[in-house]
């Protein structure tokens, strides 16, 4: 019979098992190839089925886009009424009194019980709209020119005809309004009445707000803002004037970008801020604090096709005394003087953006791959101590018969 060609090539050559030598050894050394082979096989088969995330780094393409900023946070010393939030960024634009615009304010206890989500009204109460004389015309006390009224029409005549009117006068002219006191307009409203009466309230805000996606800063302060060629200014003559009031707080929830659950997000950090209290046991009447947050746009993509933007960020936290001088802790440590008692967040926004993408831990053709590199591995192994164990018993047995 002729020979096949294929025989030259063959790489398994059989050997005849009349010449094979099975021994109690070999048998013990193919049981545990066999369970470590099955082990292997099996630790393959959960990593084929284990889902994992794996970042992507990638430019930022969506920086024309607002980012949304959600925020849930508690003063138990200061007054709803006297809490104001703006925003500015380096582009230039500015957001004043944000807290007037869709944000609610819960008035607090000394105890921090709810007392009610009632608006604290500055104008003119609805039962109380002001003097009945059409002609009347009410007095600026000086924060502006009314010296020509009597030359002027009526529609023409500067006139403050309500404490709000009065306020935003003193704002302009940068005089300080403390409670109104006094002044003839806010004891009608009965506004002097009521801030005495809250003063010594909390306040838990809760909102969101639009950011662009640049440098900025956000920061809570006490009385109205103003805003003039000279600088950003904030009326704290009532603040100053009330020594129990602080800026002590707590951070029941921040983040910047859409909410997620912390399930969704696994290890990466959206909201490390959150629950954060801060409430020193020392007098913080005149001290501003500040956190400094990187932000960083992240976008997860799940494995059912769902893609969620959000941010992740990290924050640093300082709080210094207005007033300046040396740090109580490190003498050596001067703290420079200026501003205002607030809590500022200071925000920057990453070029960068980090993709999370789920996927699974390993493909069908890395599965099976393993599988076959498994398999040969315990076999070429289990050969080999098969071989060395053989030749010992071997040369051990010859020693004995001789």
């Amino acid at each position: 019979m002729r020979k096949s060609a294929l025989l030259s090539v063959d790489a398994f050559a059989k050997t005849e098992e009349d010449v094979r030598i099975r021994t109690r050894s070999g048998g013990i050394i193919t049981l545990s190839c066999i369970i470590v082979t099955f082990l292997l096989l099996l630790s393959e088969w959960t990593q084929l089925k284990e889902i994992v995330t794996r970042p992507q780094l990638v430019v930022d393409r969506d920086r024309h886009l607002k980012l949304d900023l959600n925020m849930d946070v508690t003063f138990p010393h200061i007054p709803c009424y006297l809490l104001n939030m703006d925003i500015l960024d380096s582009a230039g634009e500015i957001q004043l009194d944000l807290l007037e615009s869709g944000w609610s304010k819960t008035r607090l206890d000394s105890s921090g019980q709810n007392l009610g989500t009632e608006k604290f009204h500055i104008g003119q109460d609805s039962n109380n709209a002001g003097p009945e004389d059409e002609n009347y015309c009410g007095p600026c006390y000086g924060a502006k020119d009314q010296t020509q009224n009597e030359q002027k029409p009526k529609e023409e005549q500067v006139c403050c005809q309500t404490c709000e009117d009065v306020r935003s006068a003193y704002m302009e002219a940068q005089w300080a309004f403390f409670d109104g006191k006094n002044i003839e307009q806010c004891e009608r409203e009965g506004y002097v009445e009521k801030v005495n009466k809250h003063i010594n309230e909390g306040c838990r805000i809760k909102g969101m707000a639009k950011l662009n996606r640049i440098e900025g800063n956000l920061h809570f302060a006490p009385g109205k803002a103003h805003r003039n060629k000279q600088g950003h200014f904030h009326d704290t003559s009532l603040y100053d004037r009330t020594p129990s009031l602080n800026f002590n707080h707590i951070i029941h929830h921040l983040s910047f970008g859409k909410e997620v659950e912390e399930t969704q997000t696994e290890s990466v950090s959206t909201s490390p801020l959150n629950g954060r209290d801060v409430r020193p046991d020392y007098d913080t009447h005149s001290h501003q604090f500040s956190y400094f947050a990187k932000i960083v746009p992240t976008r997860f993509e799940y494995l059912n096709g769902v893609k969620v933007e959000t941010t992740q960020f990290s924050a640093t936290y300082h709080e210094r005394p207005i007033r300046g001088g040396p740090d109580s802790d490190h003498p050596n440590t001067l703290h420079s003087r200026g501003g205002f008692p607030s809590v500022y967040f200071y925000f920057e926004m990453s070029p960068l953006k980090v993709i999370n993408k789920q996927q699974y831990a390993q493909s069908w053709s890395g599965f099976l791959l393993n599988c076959i590199t498994s398999i040969g591995g315990v076999l070429a192994v289990g050969t080999v101590v098969d071989k060395v164990t053989y030749k010992a018993q071997r040369s051990i047995w010859g020693k004995k018969s001789s």
